[in-house]
């Protein structure tokens, strides 16, 4: 009863939103957004990417885990201010942020769902990744992506009972426990594989941990081009979704960094506490998405957490070129100072020495 509801809300709304022409072979079509049939070689090639991709994800969080002190680990959880500000981030702010963002937009209550739903969701496994490359601290962003899956069976139905209230019923929204569960096993056991290699051989994880960052990089490269191939029929869709998507990873990383360093954590915890908060577990939207509505709806909203994880990409990617520069302008500067510094000496043990001074050191 309720999804016929939705239905008829939500197609009224779409006409008027949308007025370009679908393809003409498409199957779920009510103005521009649409999706397209499946045929055998697209389920076929999901299949055989889904276990390659589950296989590599795998691997990176054991080399990731091999970055970890059992100890420093330890240490968050027992004091876990950092987890928390990152708690914070992960179901206060960007719940929250959603929220606005839709009704700033004032887009159709579907895509305000869909918007939520990824703005519930705990933090994804690439952000580990992209901590390391930014000198983050590796302890706090495992134990927050640990926690924040962990912490989301709670926190999704709370956060989306509270924010999607004016739309629809919380209760039309499944959540699916099995895949937050294999999520979590997904990234505790490879994790905790690799925190006891670097525990009993740690020259032989500096290794894994090099080769593993490096295939981390082209992981999440790979799952956002595989997933613009396997939904290329879903591309045209509200300007409005496409808007939020960008505004919305660039808020997270923004206000997550802003809050952890009120919160007076250090400059690298700051750094990854703004990659825990902006990158989202975007699979999990789109679970979420595809188990909870009909075809019909799912045309207005499909393409969503595709959009959102293209940008929350891009602007990591804006965040390690961006520190890259800045550490390489910070080593060249410091190497000017010290140049600097010695040139001083030199000169002063001259003139209480009596001696020369060269036209090198003038």
């Amino acid at each position: 009863m309720q999804t016929n509801l939705l239905s008829q809300q939500f197609n009224a709304g779409s006409l008027t939103e949308n007025s370009t022409a679908c393809p003409a072979n498409a199957t779920i079509c009510d103005g521009t957004s649409c999706v397209l049939p499946e045929d055998n070689f697209n389920q076929t090639l999901s299949v055989v990417l889904s276990t390659v991709l589950t296989i590599m994800l795998a691997l990176v969080m054991f080399s990731m885990g091999c970055n970890v002190e059992l100890k420093n680990f330890l240490g968050h959880i027992k004091r876990p201010w950092g987890i928390f500000v990152g708690f914070l981030c992960q179901f206060g702010i960007m719940p929250l942020t959603a929220f606005l963002l839709s009704l700033a937009f004032n887009i159709l209550p579907i895509q305000a769902v869909v918007v939520m739903i990824m703005g519930c969701c705990p933090g994804g496994t690439a952000s580990n990744v992209v901590a390391y490359w930014v000198d983050g601290d590796m302890d706090l962003s495992i134990s927050m992506t640990t926690c924040s899956t962990l912490l989301a069976m709670g926190m999704m139905p709370l956060c989306l009972f509270i924010y999607t209230k004016m739309w629809t019923d919380s209760d039309a929204i499944v959540l699916p426990y099995d895949s937050i569960g294999l999520s979590l096993v997904a990234l505790v056991i490879p994790v905790s594989f690799g925190i006891f290699v670097n525990h009993k051989w740690p020259s032989k994880a500096k290794i894994i941990l090099k080769v593993g960052s490096i295939v981390g990089a082209v992981l999440i490269v790979l799952i956002a081009v595989v997933g613009g191939i396997l939904y290329k029929g879903s591309w045209i869709i509200s300007p409005k979704l496409w808007i939020i998507g960008t505004i919305f990873p660039a808020a997270g990383y923004t206000l997550g960094f802003f809050l952890a360093r009120i919160a007076g954590l250090s400059w690298h915890r700051c750094r990854t506490v703004s990659l825990e908060t902006g990158m989202q577990n975007t699979q999990l939207c789109s679970t979420i998405v595809q188990l909870s509505f009909t075809p019909e709806q799912l045309e207005l909203m499909f393409t969503f957490p595709l959009i959102y994880s293209i940008f929350q990409l891009l602007f990591a990617l804006l965040i390690l070129g961006g520190y890259r520069l800045y550490r390489r302008h910070r080593a060249k500067t410091k190497t000017d100072v010290e140049k600097t510094e010695q040139k001083e000496d030199s000169k002063s043990s001259a003139k209480i020495n009596g001696g020369f001074v060269s036209d090198e050191m003038k």
